[in-house]
């Protein structure tokens, strides 16, 4: 007879070992999620349908100006192509009403100089701008840097003159953005800032790191009360010209003619479609971009980039037979160029509706290489929601993702920050935006294919992670 102290312990040990071989094989939730992660980026970058739908945006409809015919069949493009998305629960338009402005077609303009005779230059009206005389506006120039600078010239140097608001972008600025937030404001003010000081005319030079012909548009506004004055900008390349002769020649004078007109509202509308929840449906994740776009380009970077990253979210989910925890809401916002009157329409109906967004996430940076995302929310709990969404950096380190820091999340999702979501902006790599940013030159050809499907699954790997552990409690819906 064997001997029963042996035989016992040969059992005990093949035990312990048929359970650590069977806990080997179970995997740990992060192990799940990187596998999840892996397959999201894998279909994106296989079987993803953002940059198609990229290609018929852009070269189907083009510009897409809020009010325009091209905004009107962006929305009807937008309503059918979620329509077509399998696995979304609901496709809706939700309306509201838009500004109407239209550049016309006529934008000429010239230097004119002692020094040279005369120059033709690269101009376009900015957003919003009424239009010069039929036979045009010739003015002496008075170039100023910023707009503290325009004040302290007072009204008898600007009076009867064209401003030219000459800001450089600050290139010390890792970030474009920043730089381009230390511009911005001259834009949007300064052409009613002219003309409180008598100026006939203003023109900025174009918002961007690039010397070349391409002028940027873009809002500004006109206070009510003050004259409203032609309002352009010129090129970079040609910003540099009219520079240096005025240094030499202050009697320059520059001749513009645009035709650009405003129109009453129209009715425009937000695409909107969703996969309900199944476990905490009233528990809302918002993707989104924007669909109206300038009408001087195709908006490909701004933002056909973000609208159909969005849509392709929804995609990638069902055909990973993902079933989300939460509602997934993927909105096209209308208007953001020039009155954000959509975003603000969906904050005030969300707000009437006590509606629990727990994270809203905008793509509006172009459809570059992802770097990240910045984080914003109510004061009293930004630090706790940065700090779960960091909890994910090592899950998405592996693609490059590495940026969690707060900021400034999107123009659009801004309008809901006081209902208590997290807003996320999608952060790509910003080193080339402003070379496309409300020029002629933001066509679907300057997008990048793989780097706008990498921009897609960073994203949908993020609203996966929220989806599946939520961010906590909204404190105003207790309010």
């Amino acid at each position: 007879m064997k001997n029963p102290s042996k035989i016992s312990l040969f059992l005990v040990v093949a035990a312990i070992g048929f359970i650590a071989i069977a806990f080997s094989f179970v995997e740990t939730e992060d192990e799940r999620r990187s596998k999840q992660i892996r397959q999201i980026f894998d279909h994106a970058l296989t079987k993803g349908q953002c940059y198609e739908d990229l290609r018929y945006l852009c070269k189907k409809i083009g510009g897409r100006l809020s009010g325009s015919p091209q905004a009107a069949a962006a929305v009807e493009w937008g309503y059918q192509t979620l329509g077509r998305i399998e696995g979304i629960d609901t496709v809706y338009k939700q309306q509201c009403m838009v500004p109407h402005w239209d550049r016309g077609k006529l934008e000429e303009a010239r230097i004119i100089s002692d020094h040279i005779g005369w120059q033709d230059v690269n101009l376009c009206a900015l957003g919003n701008s009424v239009p010069t005389a039929e036979w045009g506006l010739t003015a002496p120039v008075v170039r100023v840097e910023h707009q503290e600078d325009l004040k302290k010239l007072g009204k008898k140097n600007v009076e009867g003159k064209i401003v030219f608001m000459d800001h450089k972008f600050d290139d010390k600025h890792i970030d474009t953005f920043n730089a381009y937030s230390g511009c911005v404001g001259d834009r949007y003010e300064g052409p009613n800032d002219a003309a409180r000081l008598g100026a006939v005319g203003f023109v900025l030079r174009s918002l961007g790191n690039a010397i070349d012909e391409f002028p940027h548009t873009g809002n500004s506004a006109y206070e009510k009360g003050v004259p409203k004055i032609p309002a352009a900008a010129i090129c970079t390349r040609d910003a540099e010209l009219m520079s240096g002769l005025l240094s030499v020649d202050p009697d320059l004078k520059l001749h513009m003619k645009m035709d650009c007109k405003s129109y009453s509202d129209k009715e425009s509308f937000n695409v909107i479609g969703e996969i309900k929840g199944a476990e905490y449906p009233d528990e809302v994740i918002i993707v989104s971009g924007h669909l109206d776009s300038w009408d001087n380009g195709e908006g490909a970077h701004d933002d056909g980039a973000g609208v159909v990253q969005s849509m392709d979210i929804l995609r990638i989910f069902n055909a990973l037979g993902y079933q989300p925890k939460r509602t997934i809401r993927c909105i096209l916002w209308m208007n953001e160029e020039n009155g954000t009157r959509g975003a603000r329409k969906y904050a005030a109906e969300a707000k009437e509706k006590g509606e629990n967004c727990i994270l809203a996430l905008e793509s509006d940076r172009g459809g570059f290489t992802p770097r990240g995302f910045f984080v914003d929310a109510d004061s009293t709990i930004l630090d706790n929601r940065l700090d779960r969404l960091r909890q994910y950096a090592d899950l998405l380190e592996p693609y490059n993702i590495h940026v969690f820091e707060k900021g400034f999340s999107g123009v659009d999702i801004q309008f809901l920050k006081d209902q208590g979501p997290t807003l996320v902006g999608y952060f790509p790599d910003p080193q080339r935006y402003f070379d496309f940013h409300h020029t002629p030159n933001d066509v679907f050809e300057m997008v990048n294919k793989r780097e706008l499907e990498l921009g897609a699954a960073a994203m949908a790997s993020l609203v996966y992670l929220v989806d599946q552990d939520g961010l906590g409690s909204n404190p105003m819906l207790k309010k």
